[in-house]
């Protein structure tokens, strides 16, 4: 309703890959009017750079027990971690929905990244609406929800090509998530274990809802008309894509640090000396390779 500023609580998983698909969308709600609060960790919050800056967007950080950071060192480590990052992410997002509430000043959506399952959950109790944003496409998302609902075997151990229903293309092992796969099970089994189990209790979280669940996708209708209906149950939004302005429309300034321009948030200090070595090769003679913002590799 015209007359009515929503108040938007948005929740993203504390990794670069959420992060910057959040401020993106962040920047789509308050140009339609809507007052967003961004939480993550501490840690996170802290580590970032570059924070935009705008009016009606606000940041409120919680401690996930871990304010200086969780050094990784296999999976019991994650395991600890995620039940006290879901203990003390509970707490902190149910308090906040009440208090806002007592203020004068309710949330009128809760918007969590996947994974967060637990933050969907505190808002259900309170009778607050929830909403999923996957930063993903929309196909990966079907592929996901096709192995938790019936189609494992044919996506653990593909033949030639395999195909899922609603999704138009015949797919390849080459097109699935390598955690999904019975030869990634064998080769990373620690790893694709803990992705499986994560994502499988996210799929969980989603069937129990009675209401049809708002998906909100990083991708566009013409890119997959099909891939968004393919799944009748649940309501698939396309919001994307989740970039910088910018790099949509080159008529928009690349000055405005804030969000319209070119900048992006940094979880790690960025360096130049990469952009030099790339001008002194030829032109399209490099192969760039993101192993993401969590693995390090040694040399």
């Amino acid at each position: 309703m015209p007359h009515l500023r929503h108040r938007i609580l948005l929740i993203p998983y504390p990794v670069q890959g959420h992060i910057n698909p959040t401020f993106q969308f962040a920047k789509r709600l308050i140009a339609l009017g809507a007052h967003v609060t961004i939480s993550t960790t501490i840690y996170m919050h802290n580590c970032i750079t570059n924070k935009p800056t705008l009016p009606n967007l606000s940041y409120l950080p919680f401690s996930d027990g871990y304010d200086e950071g969780c050094k990784y060192t296999g999976n019991n480590t994650y395991l600890l971690y995620s039940a006290e990052f879901k203990r003390c992410g509970s707490e902190f997002v149910a308090n906040l929905i009440l208090s806002n509430s007592q203020q004068g000043t309710p949330f009128t959506c809760l918007v969590h990244s996947i994974l967060l399952s637990w933050a969907a959950e505190a808002a259900r109790e309170l009778h607050l609406p929830a909403a999923l944003l996957w930063v993903q496409p929309a196909t990966v998302f079907d592929i996901i929800y096709h192995y938790f609902h019936g189609h494992s075997d044919s996506i653990k151990k593909p033949s030639c090509s395999i195909e899922l229903p609603g999704l138009p293309l015949l797919l390849s092992q080459r097109d699935l998530p390598s955690f999904l796969l019975e030869s990634g099970l064998s080769t990373y089994s620690n790893i694709s274990s803990l992705m499986l189990n994560l994502f499988e209790e996210q799929f969980k979280d989603l069937d129990v809802e009675t209401n049809p669940t708002t998906i909100l996708v990083n991708s566009f209708e013409a890119l997959e008309p099909e891939a968004l209906i393919a799944i009748e149950k649940l309501n698939m939004i396309p919001i994307g894509p989740l970039v910088p302005s910018a790099c949509l429309d080159e008529k928009e300034s690349t000055e405005d640090n804030s969000f319209g321009g070119r900048s992006q948030t940094h979880i790690f200090r960025p360096s130049n000396d990469c952009v030099e070595w790339l001008d002194s090769k030829k032109e399209m003679s490099v192969v760039y390779v993101s192993f993401g913002s969590l693995n390090v590799l040694s040399k």
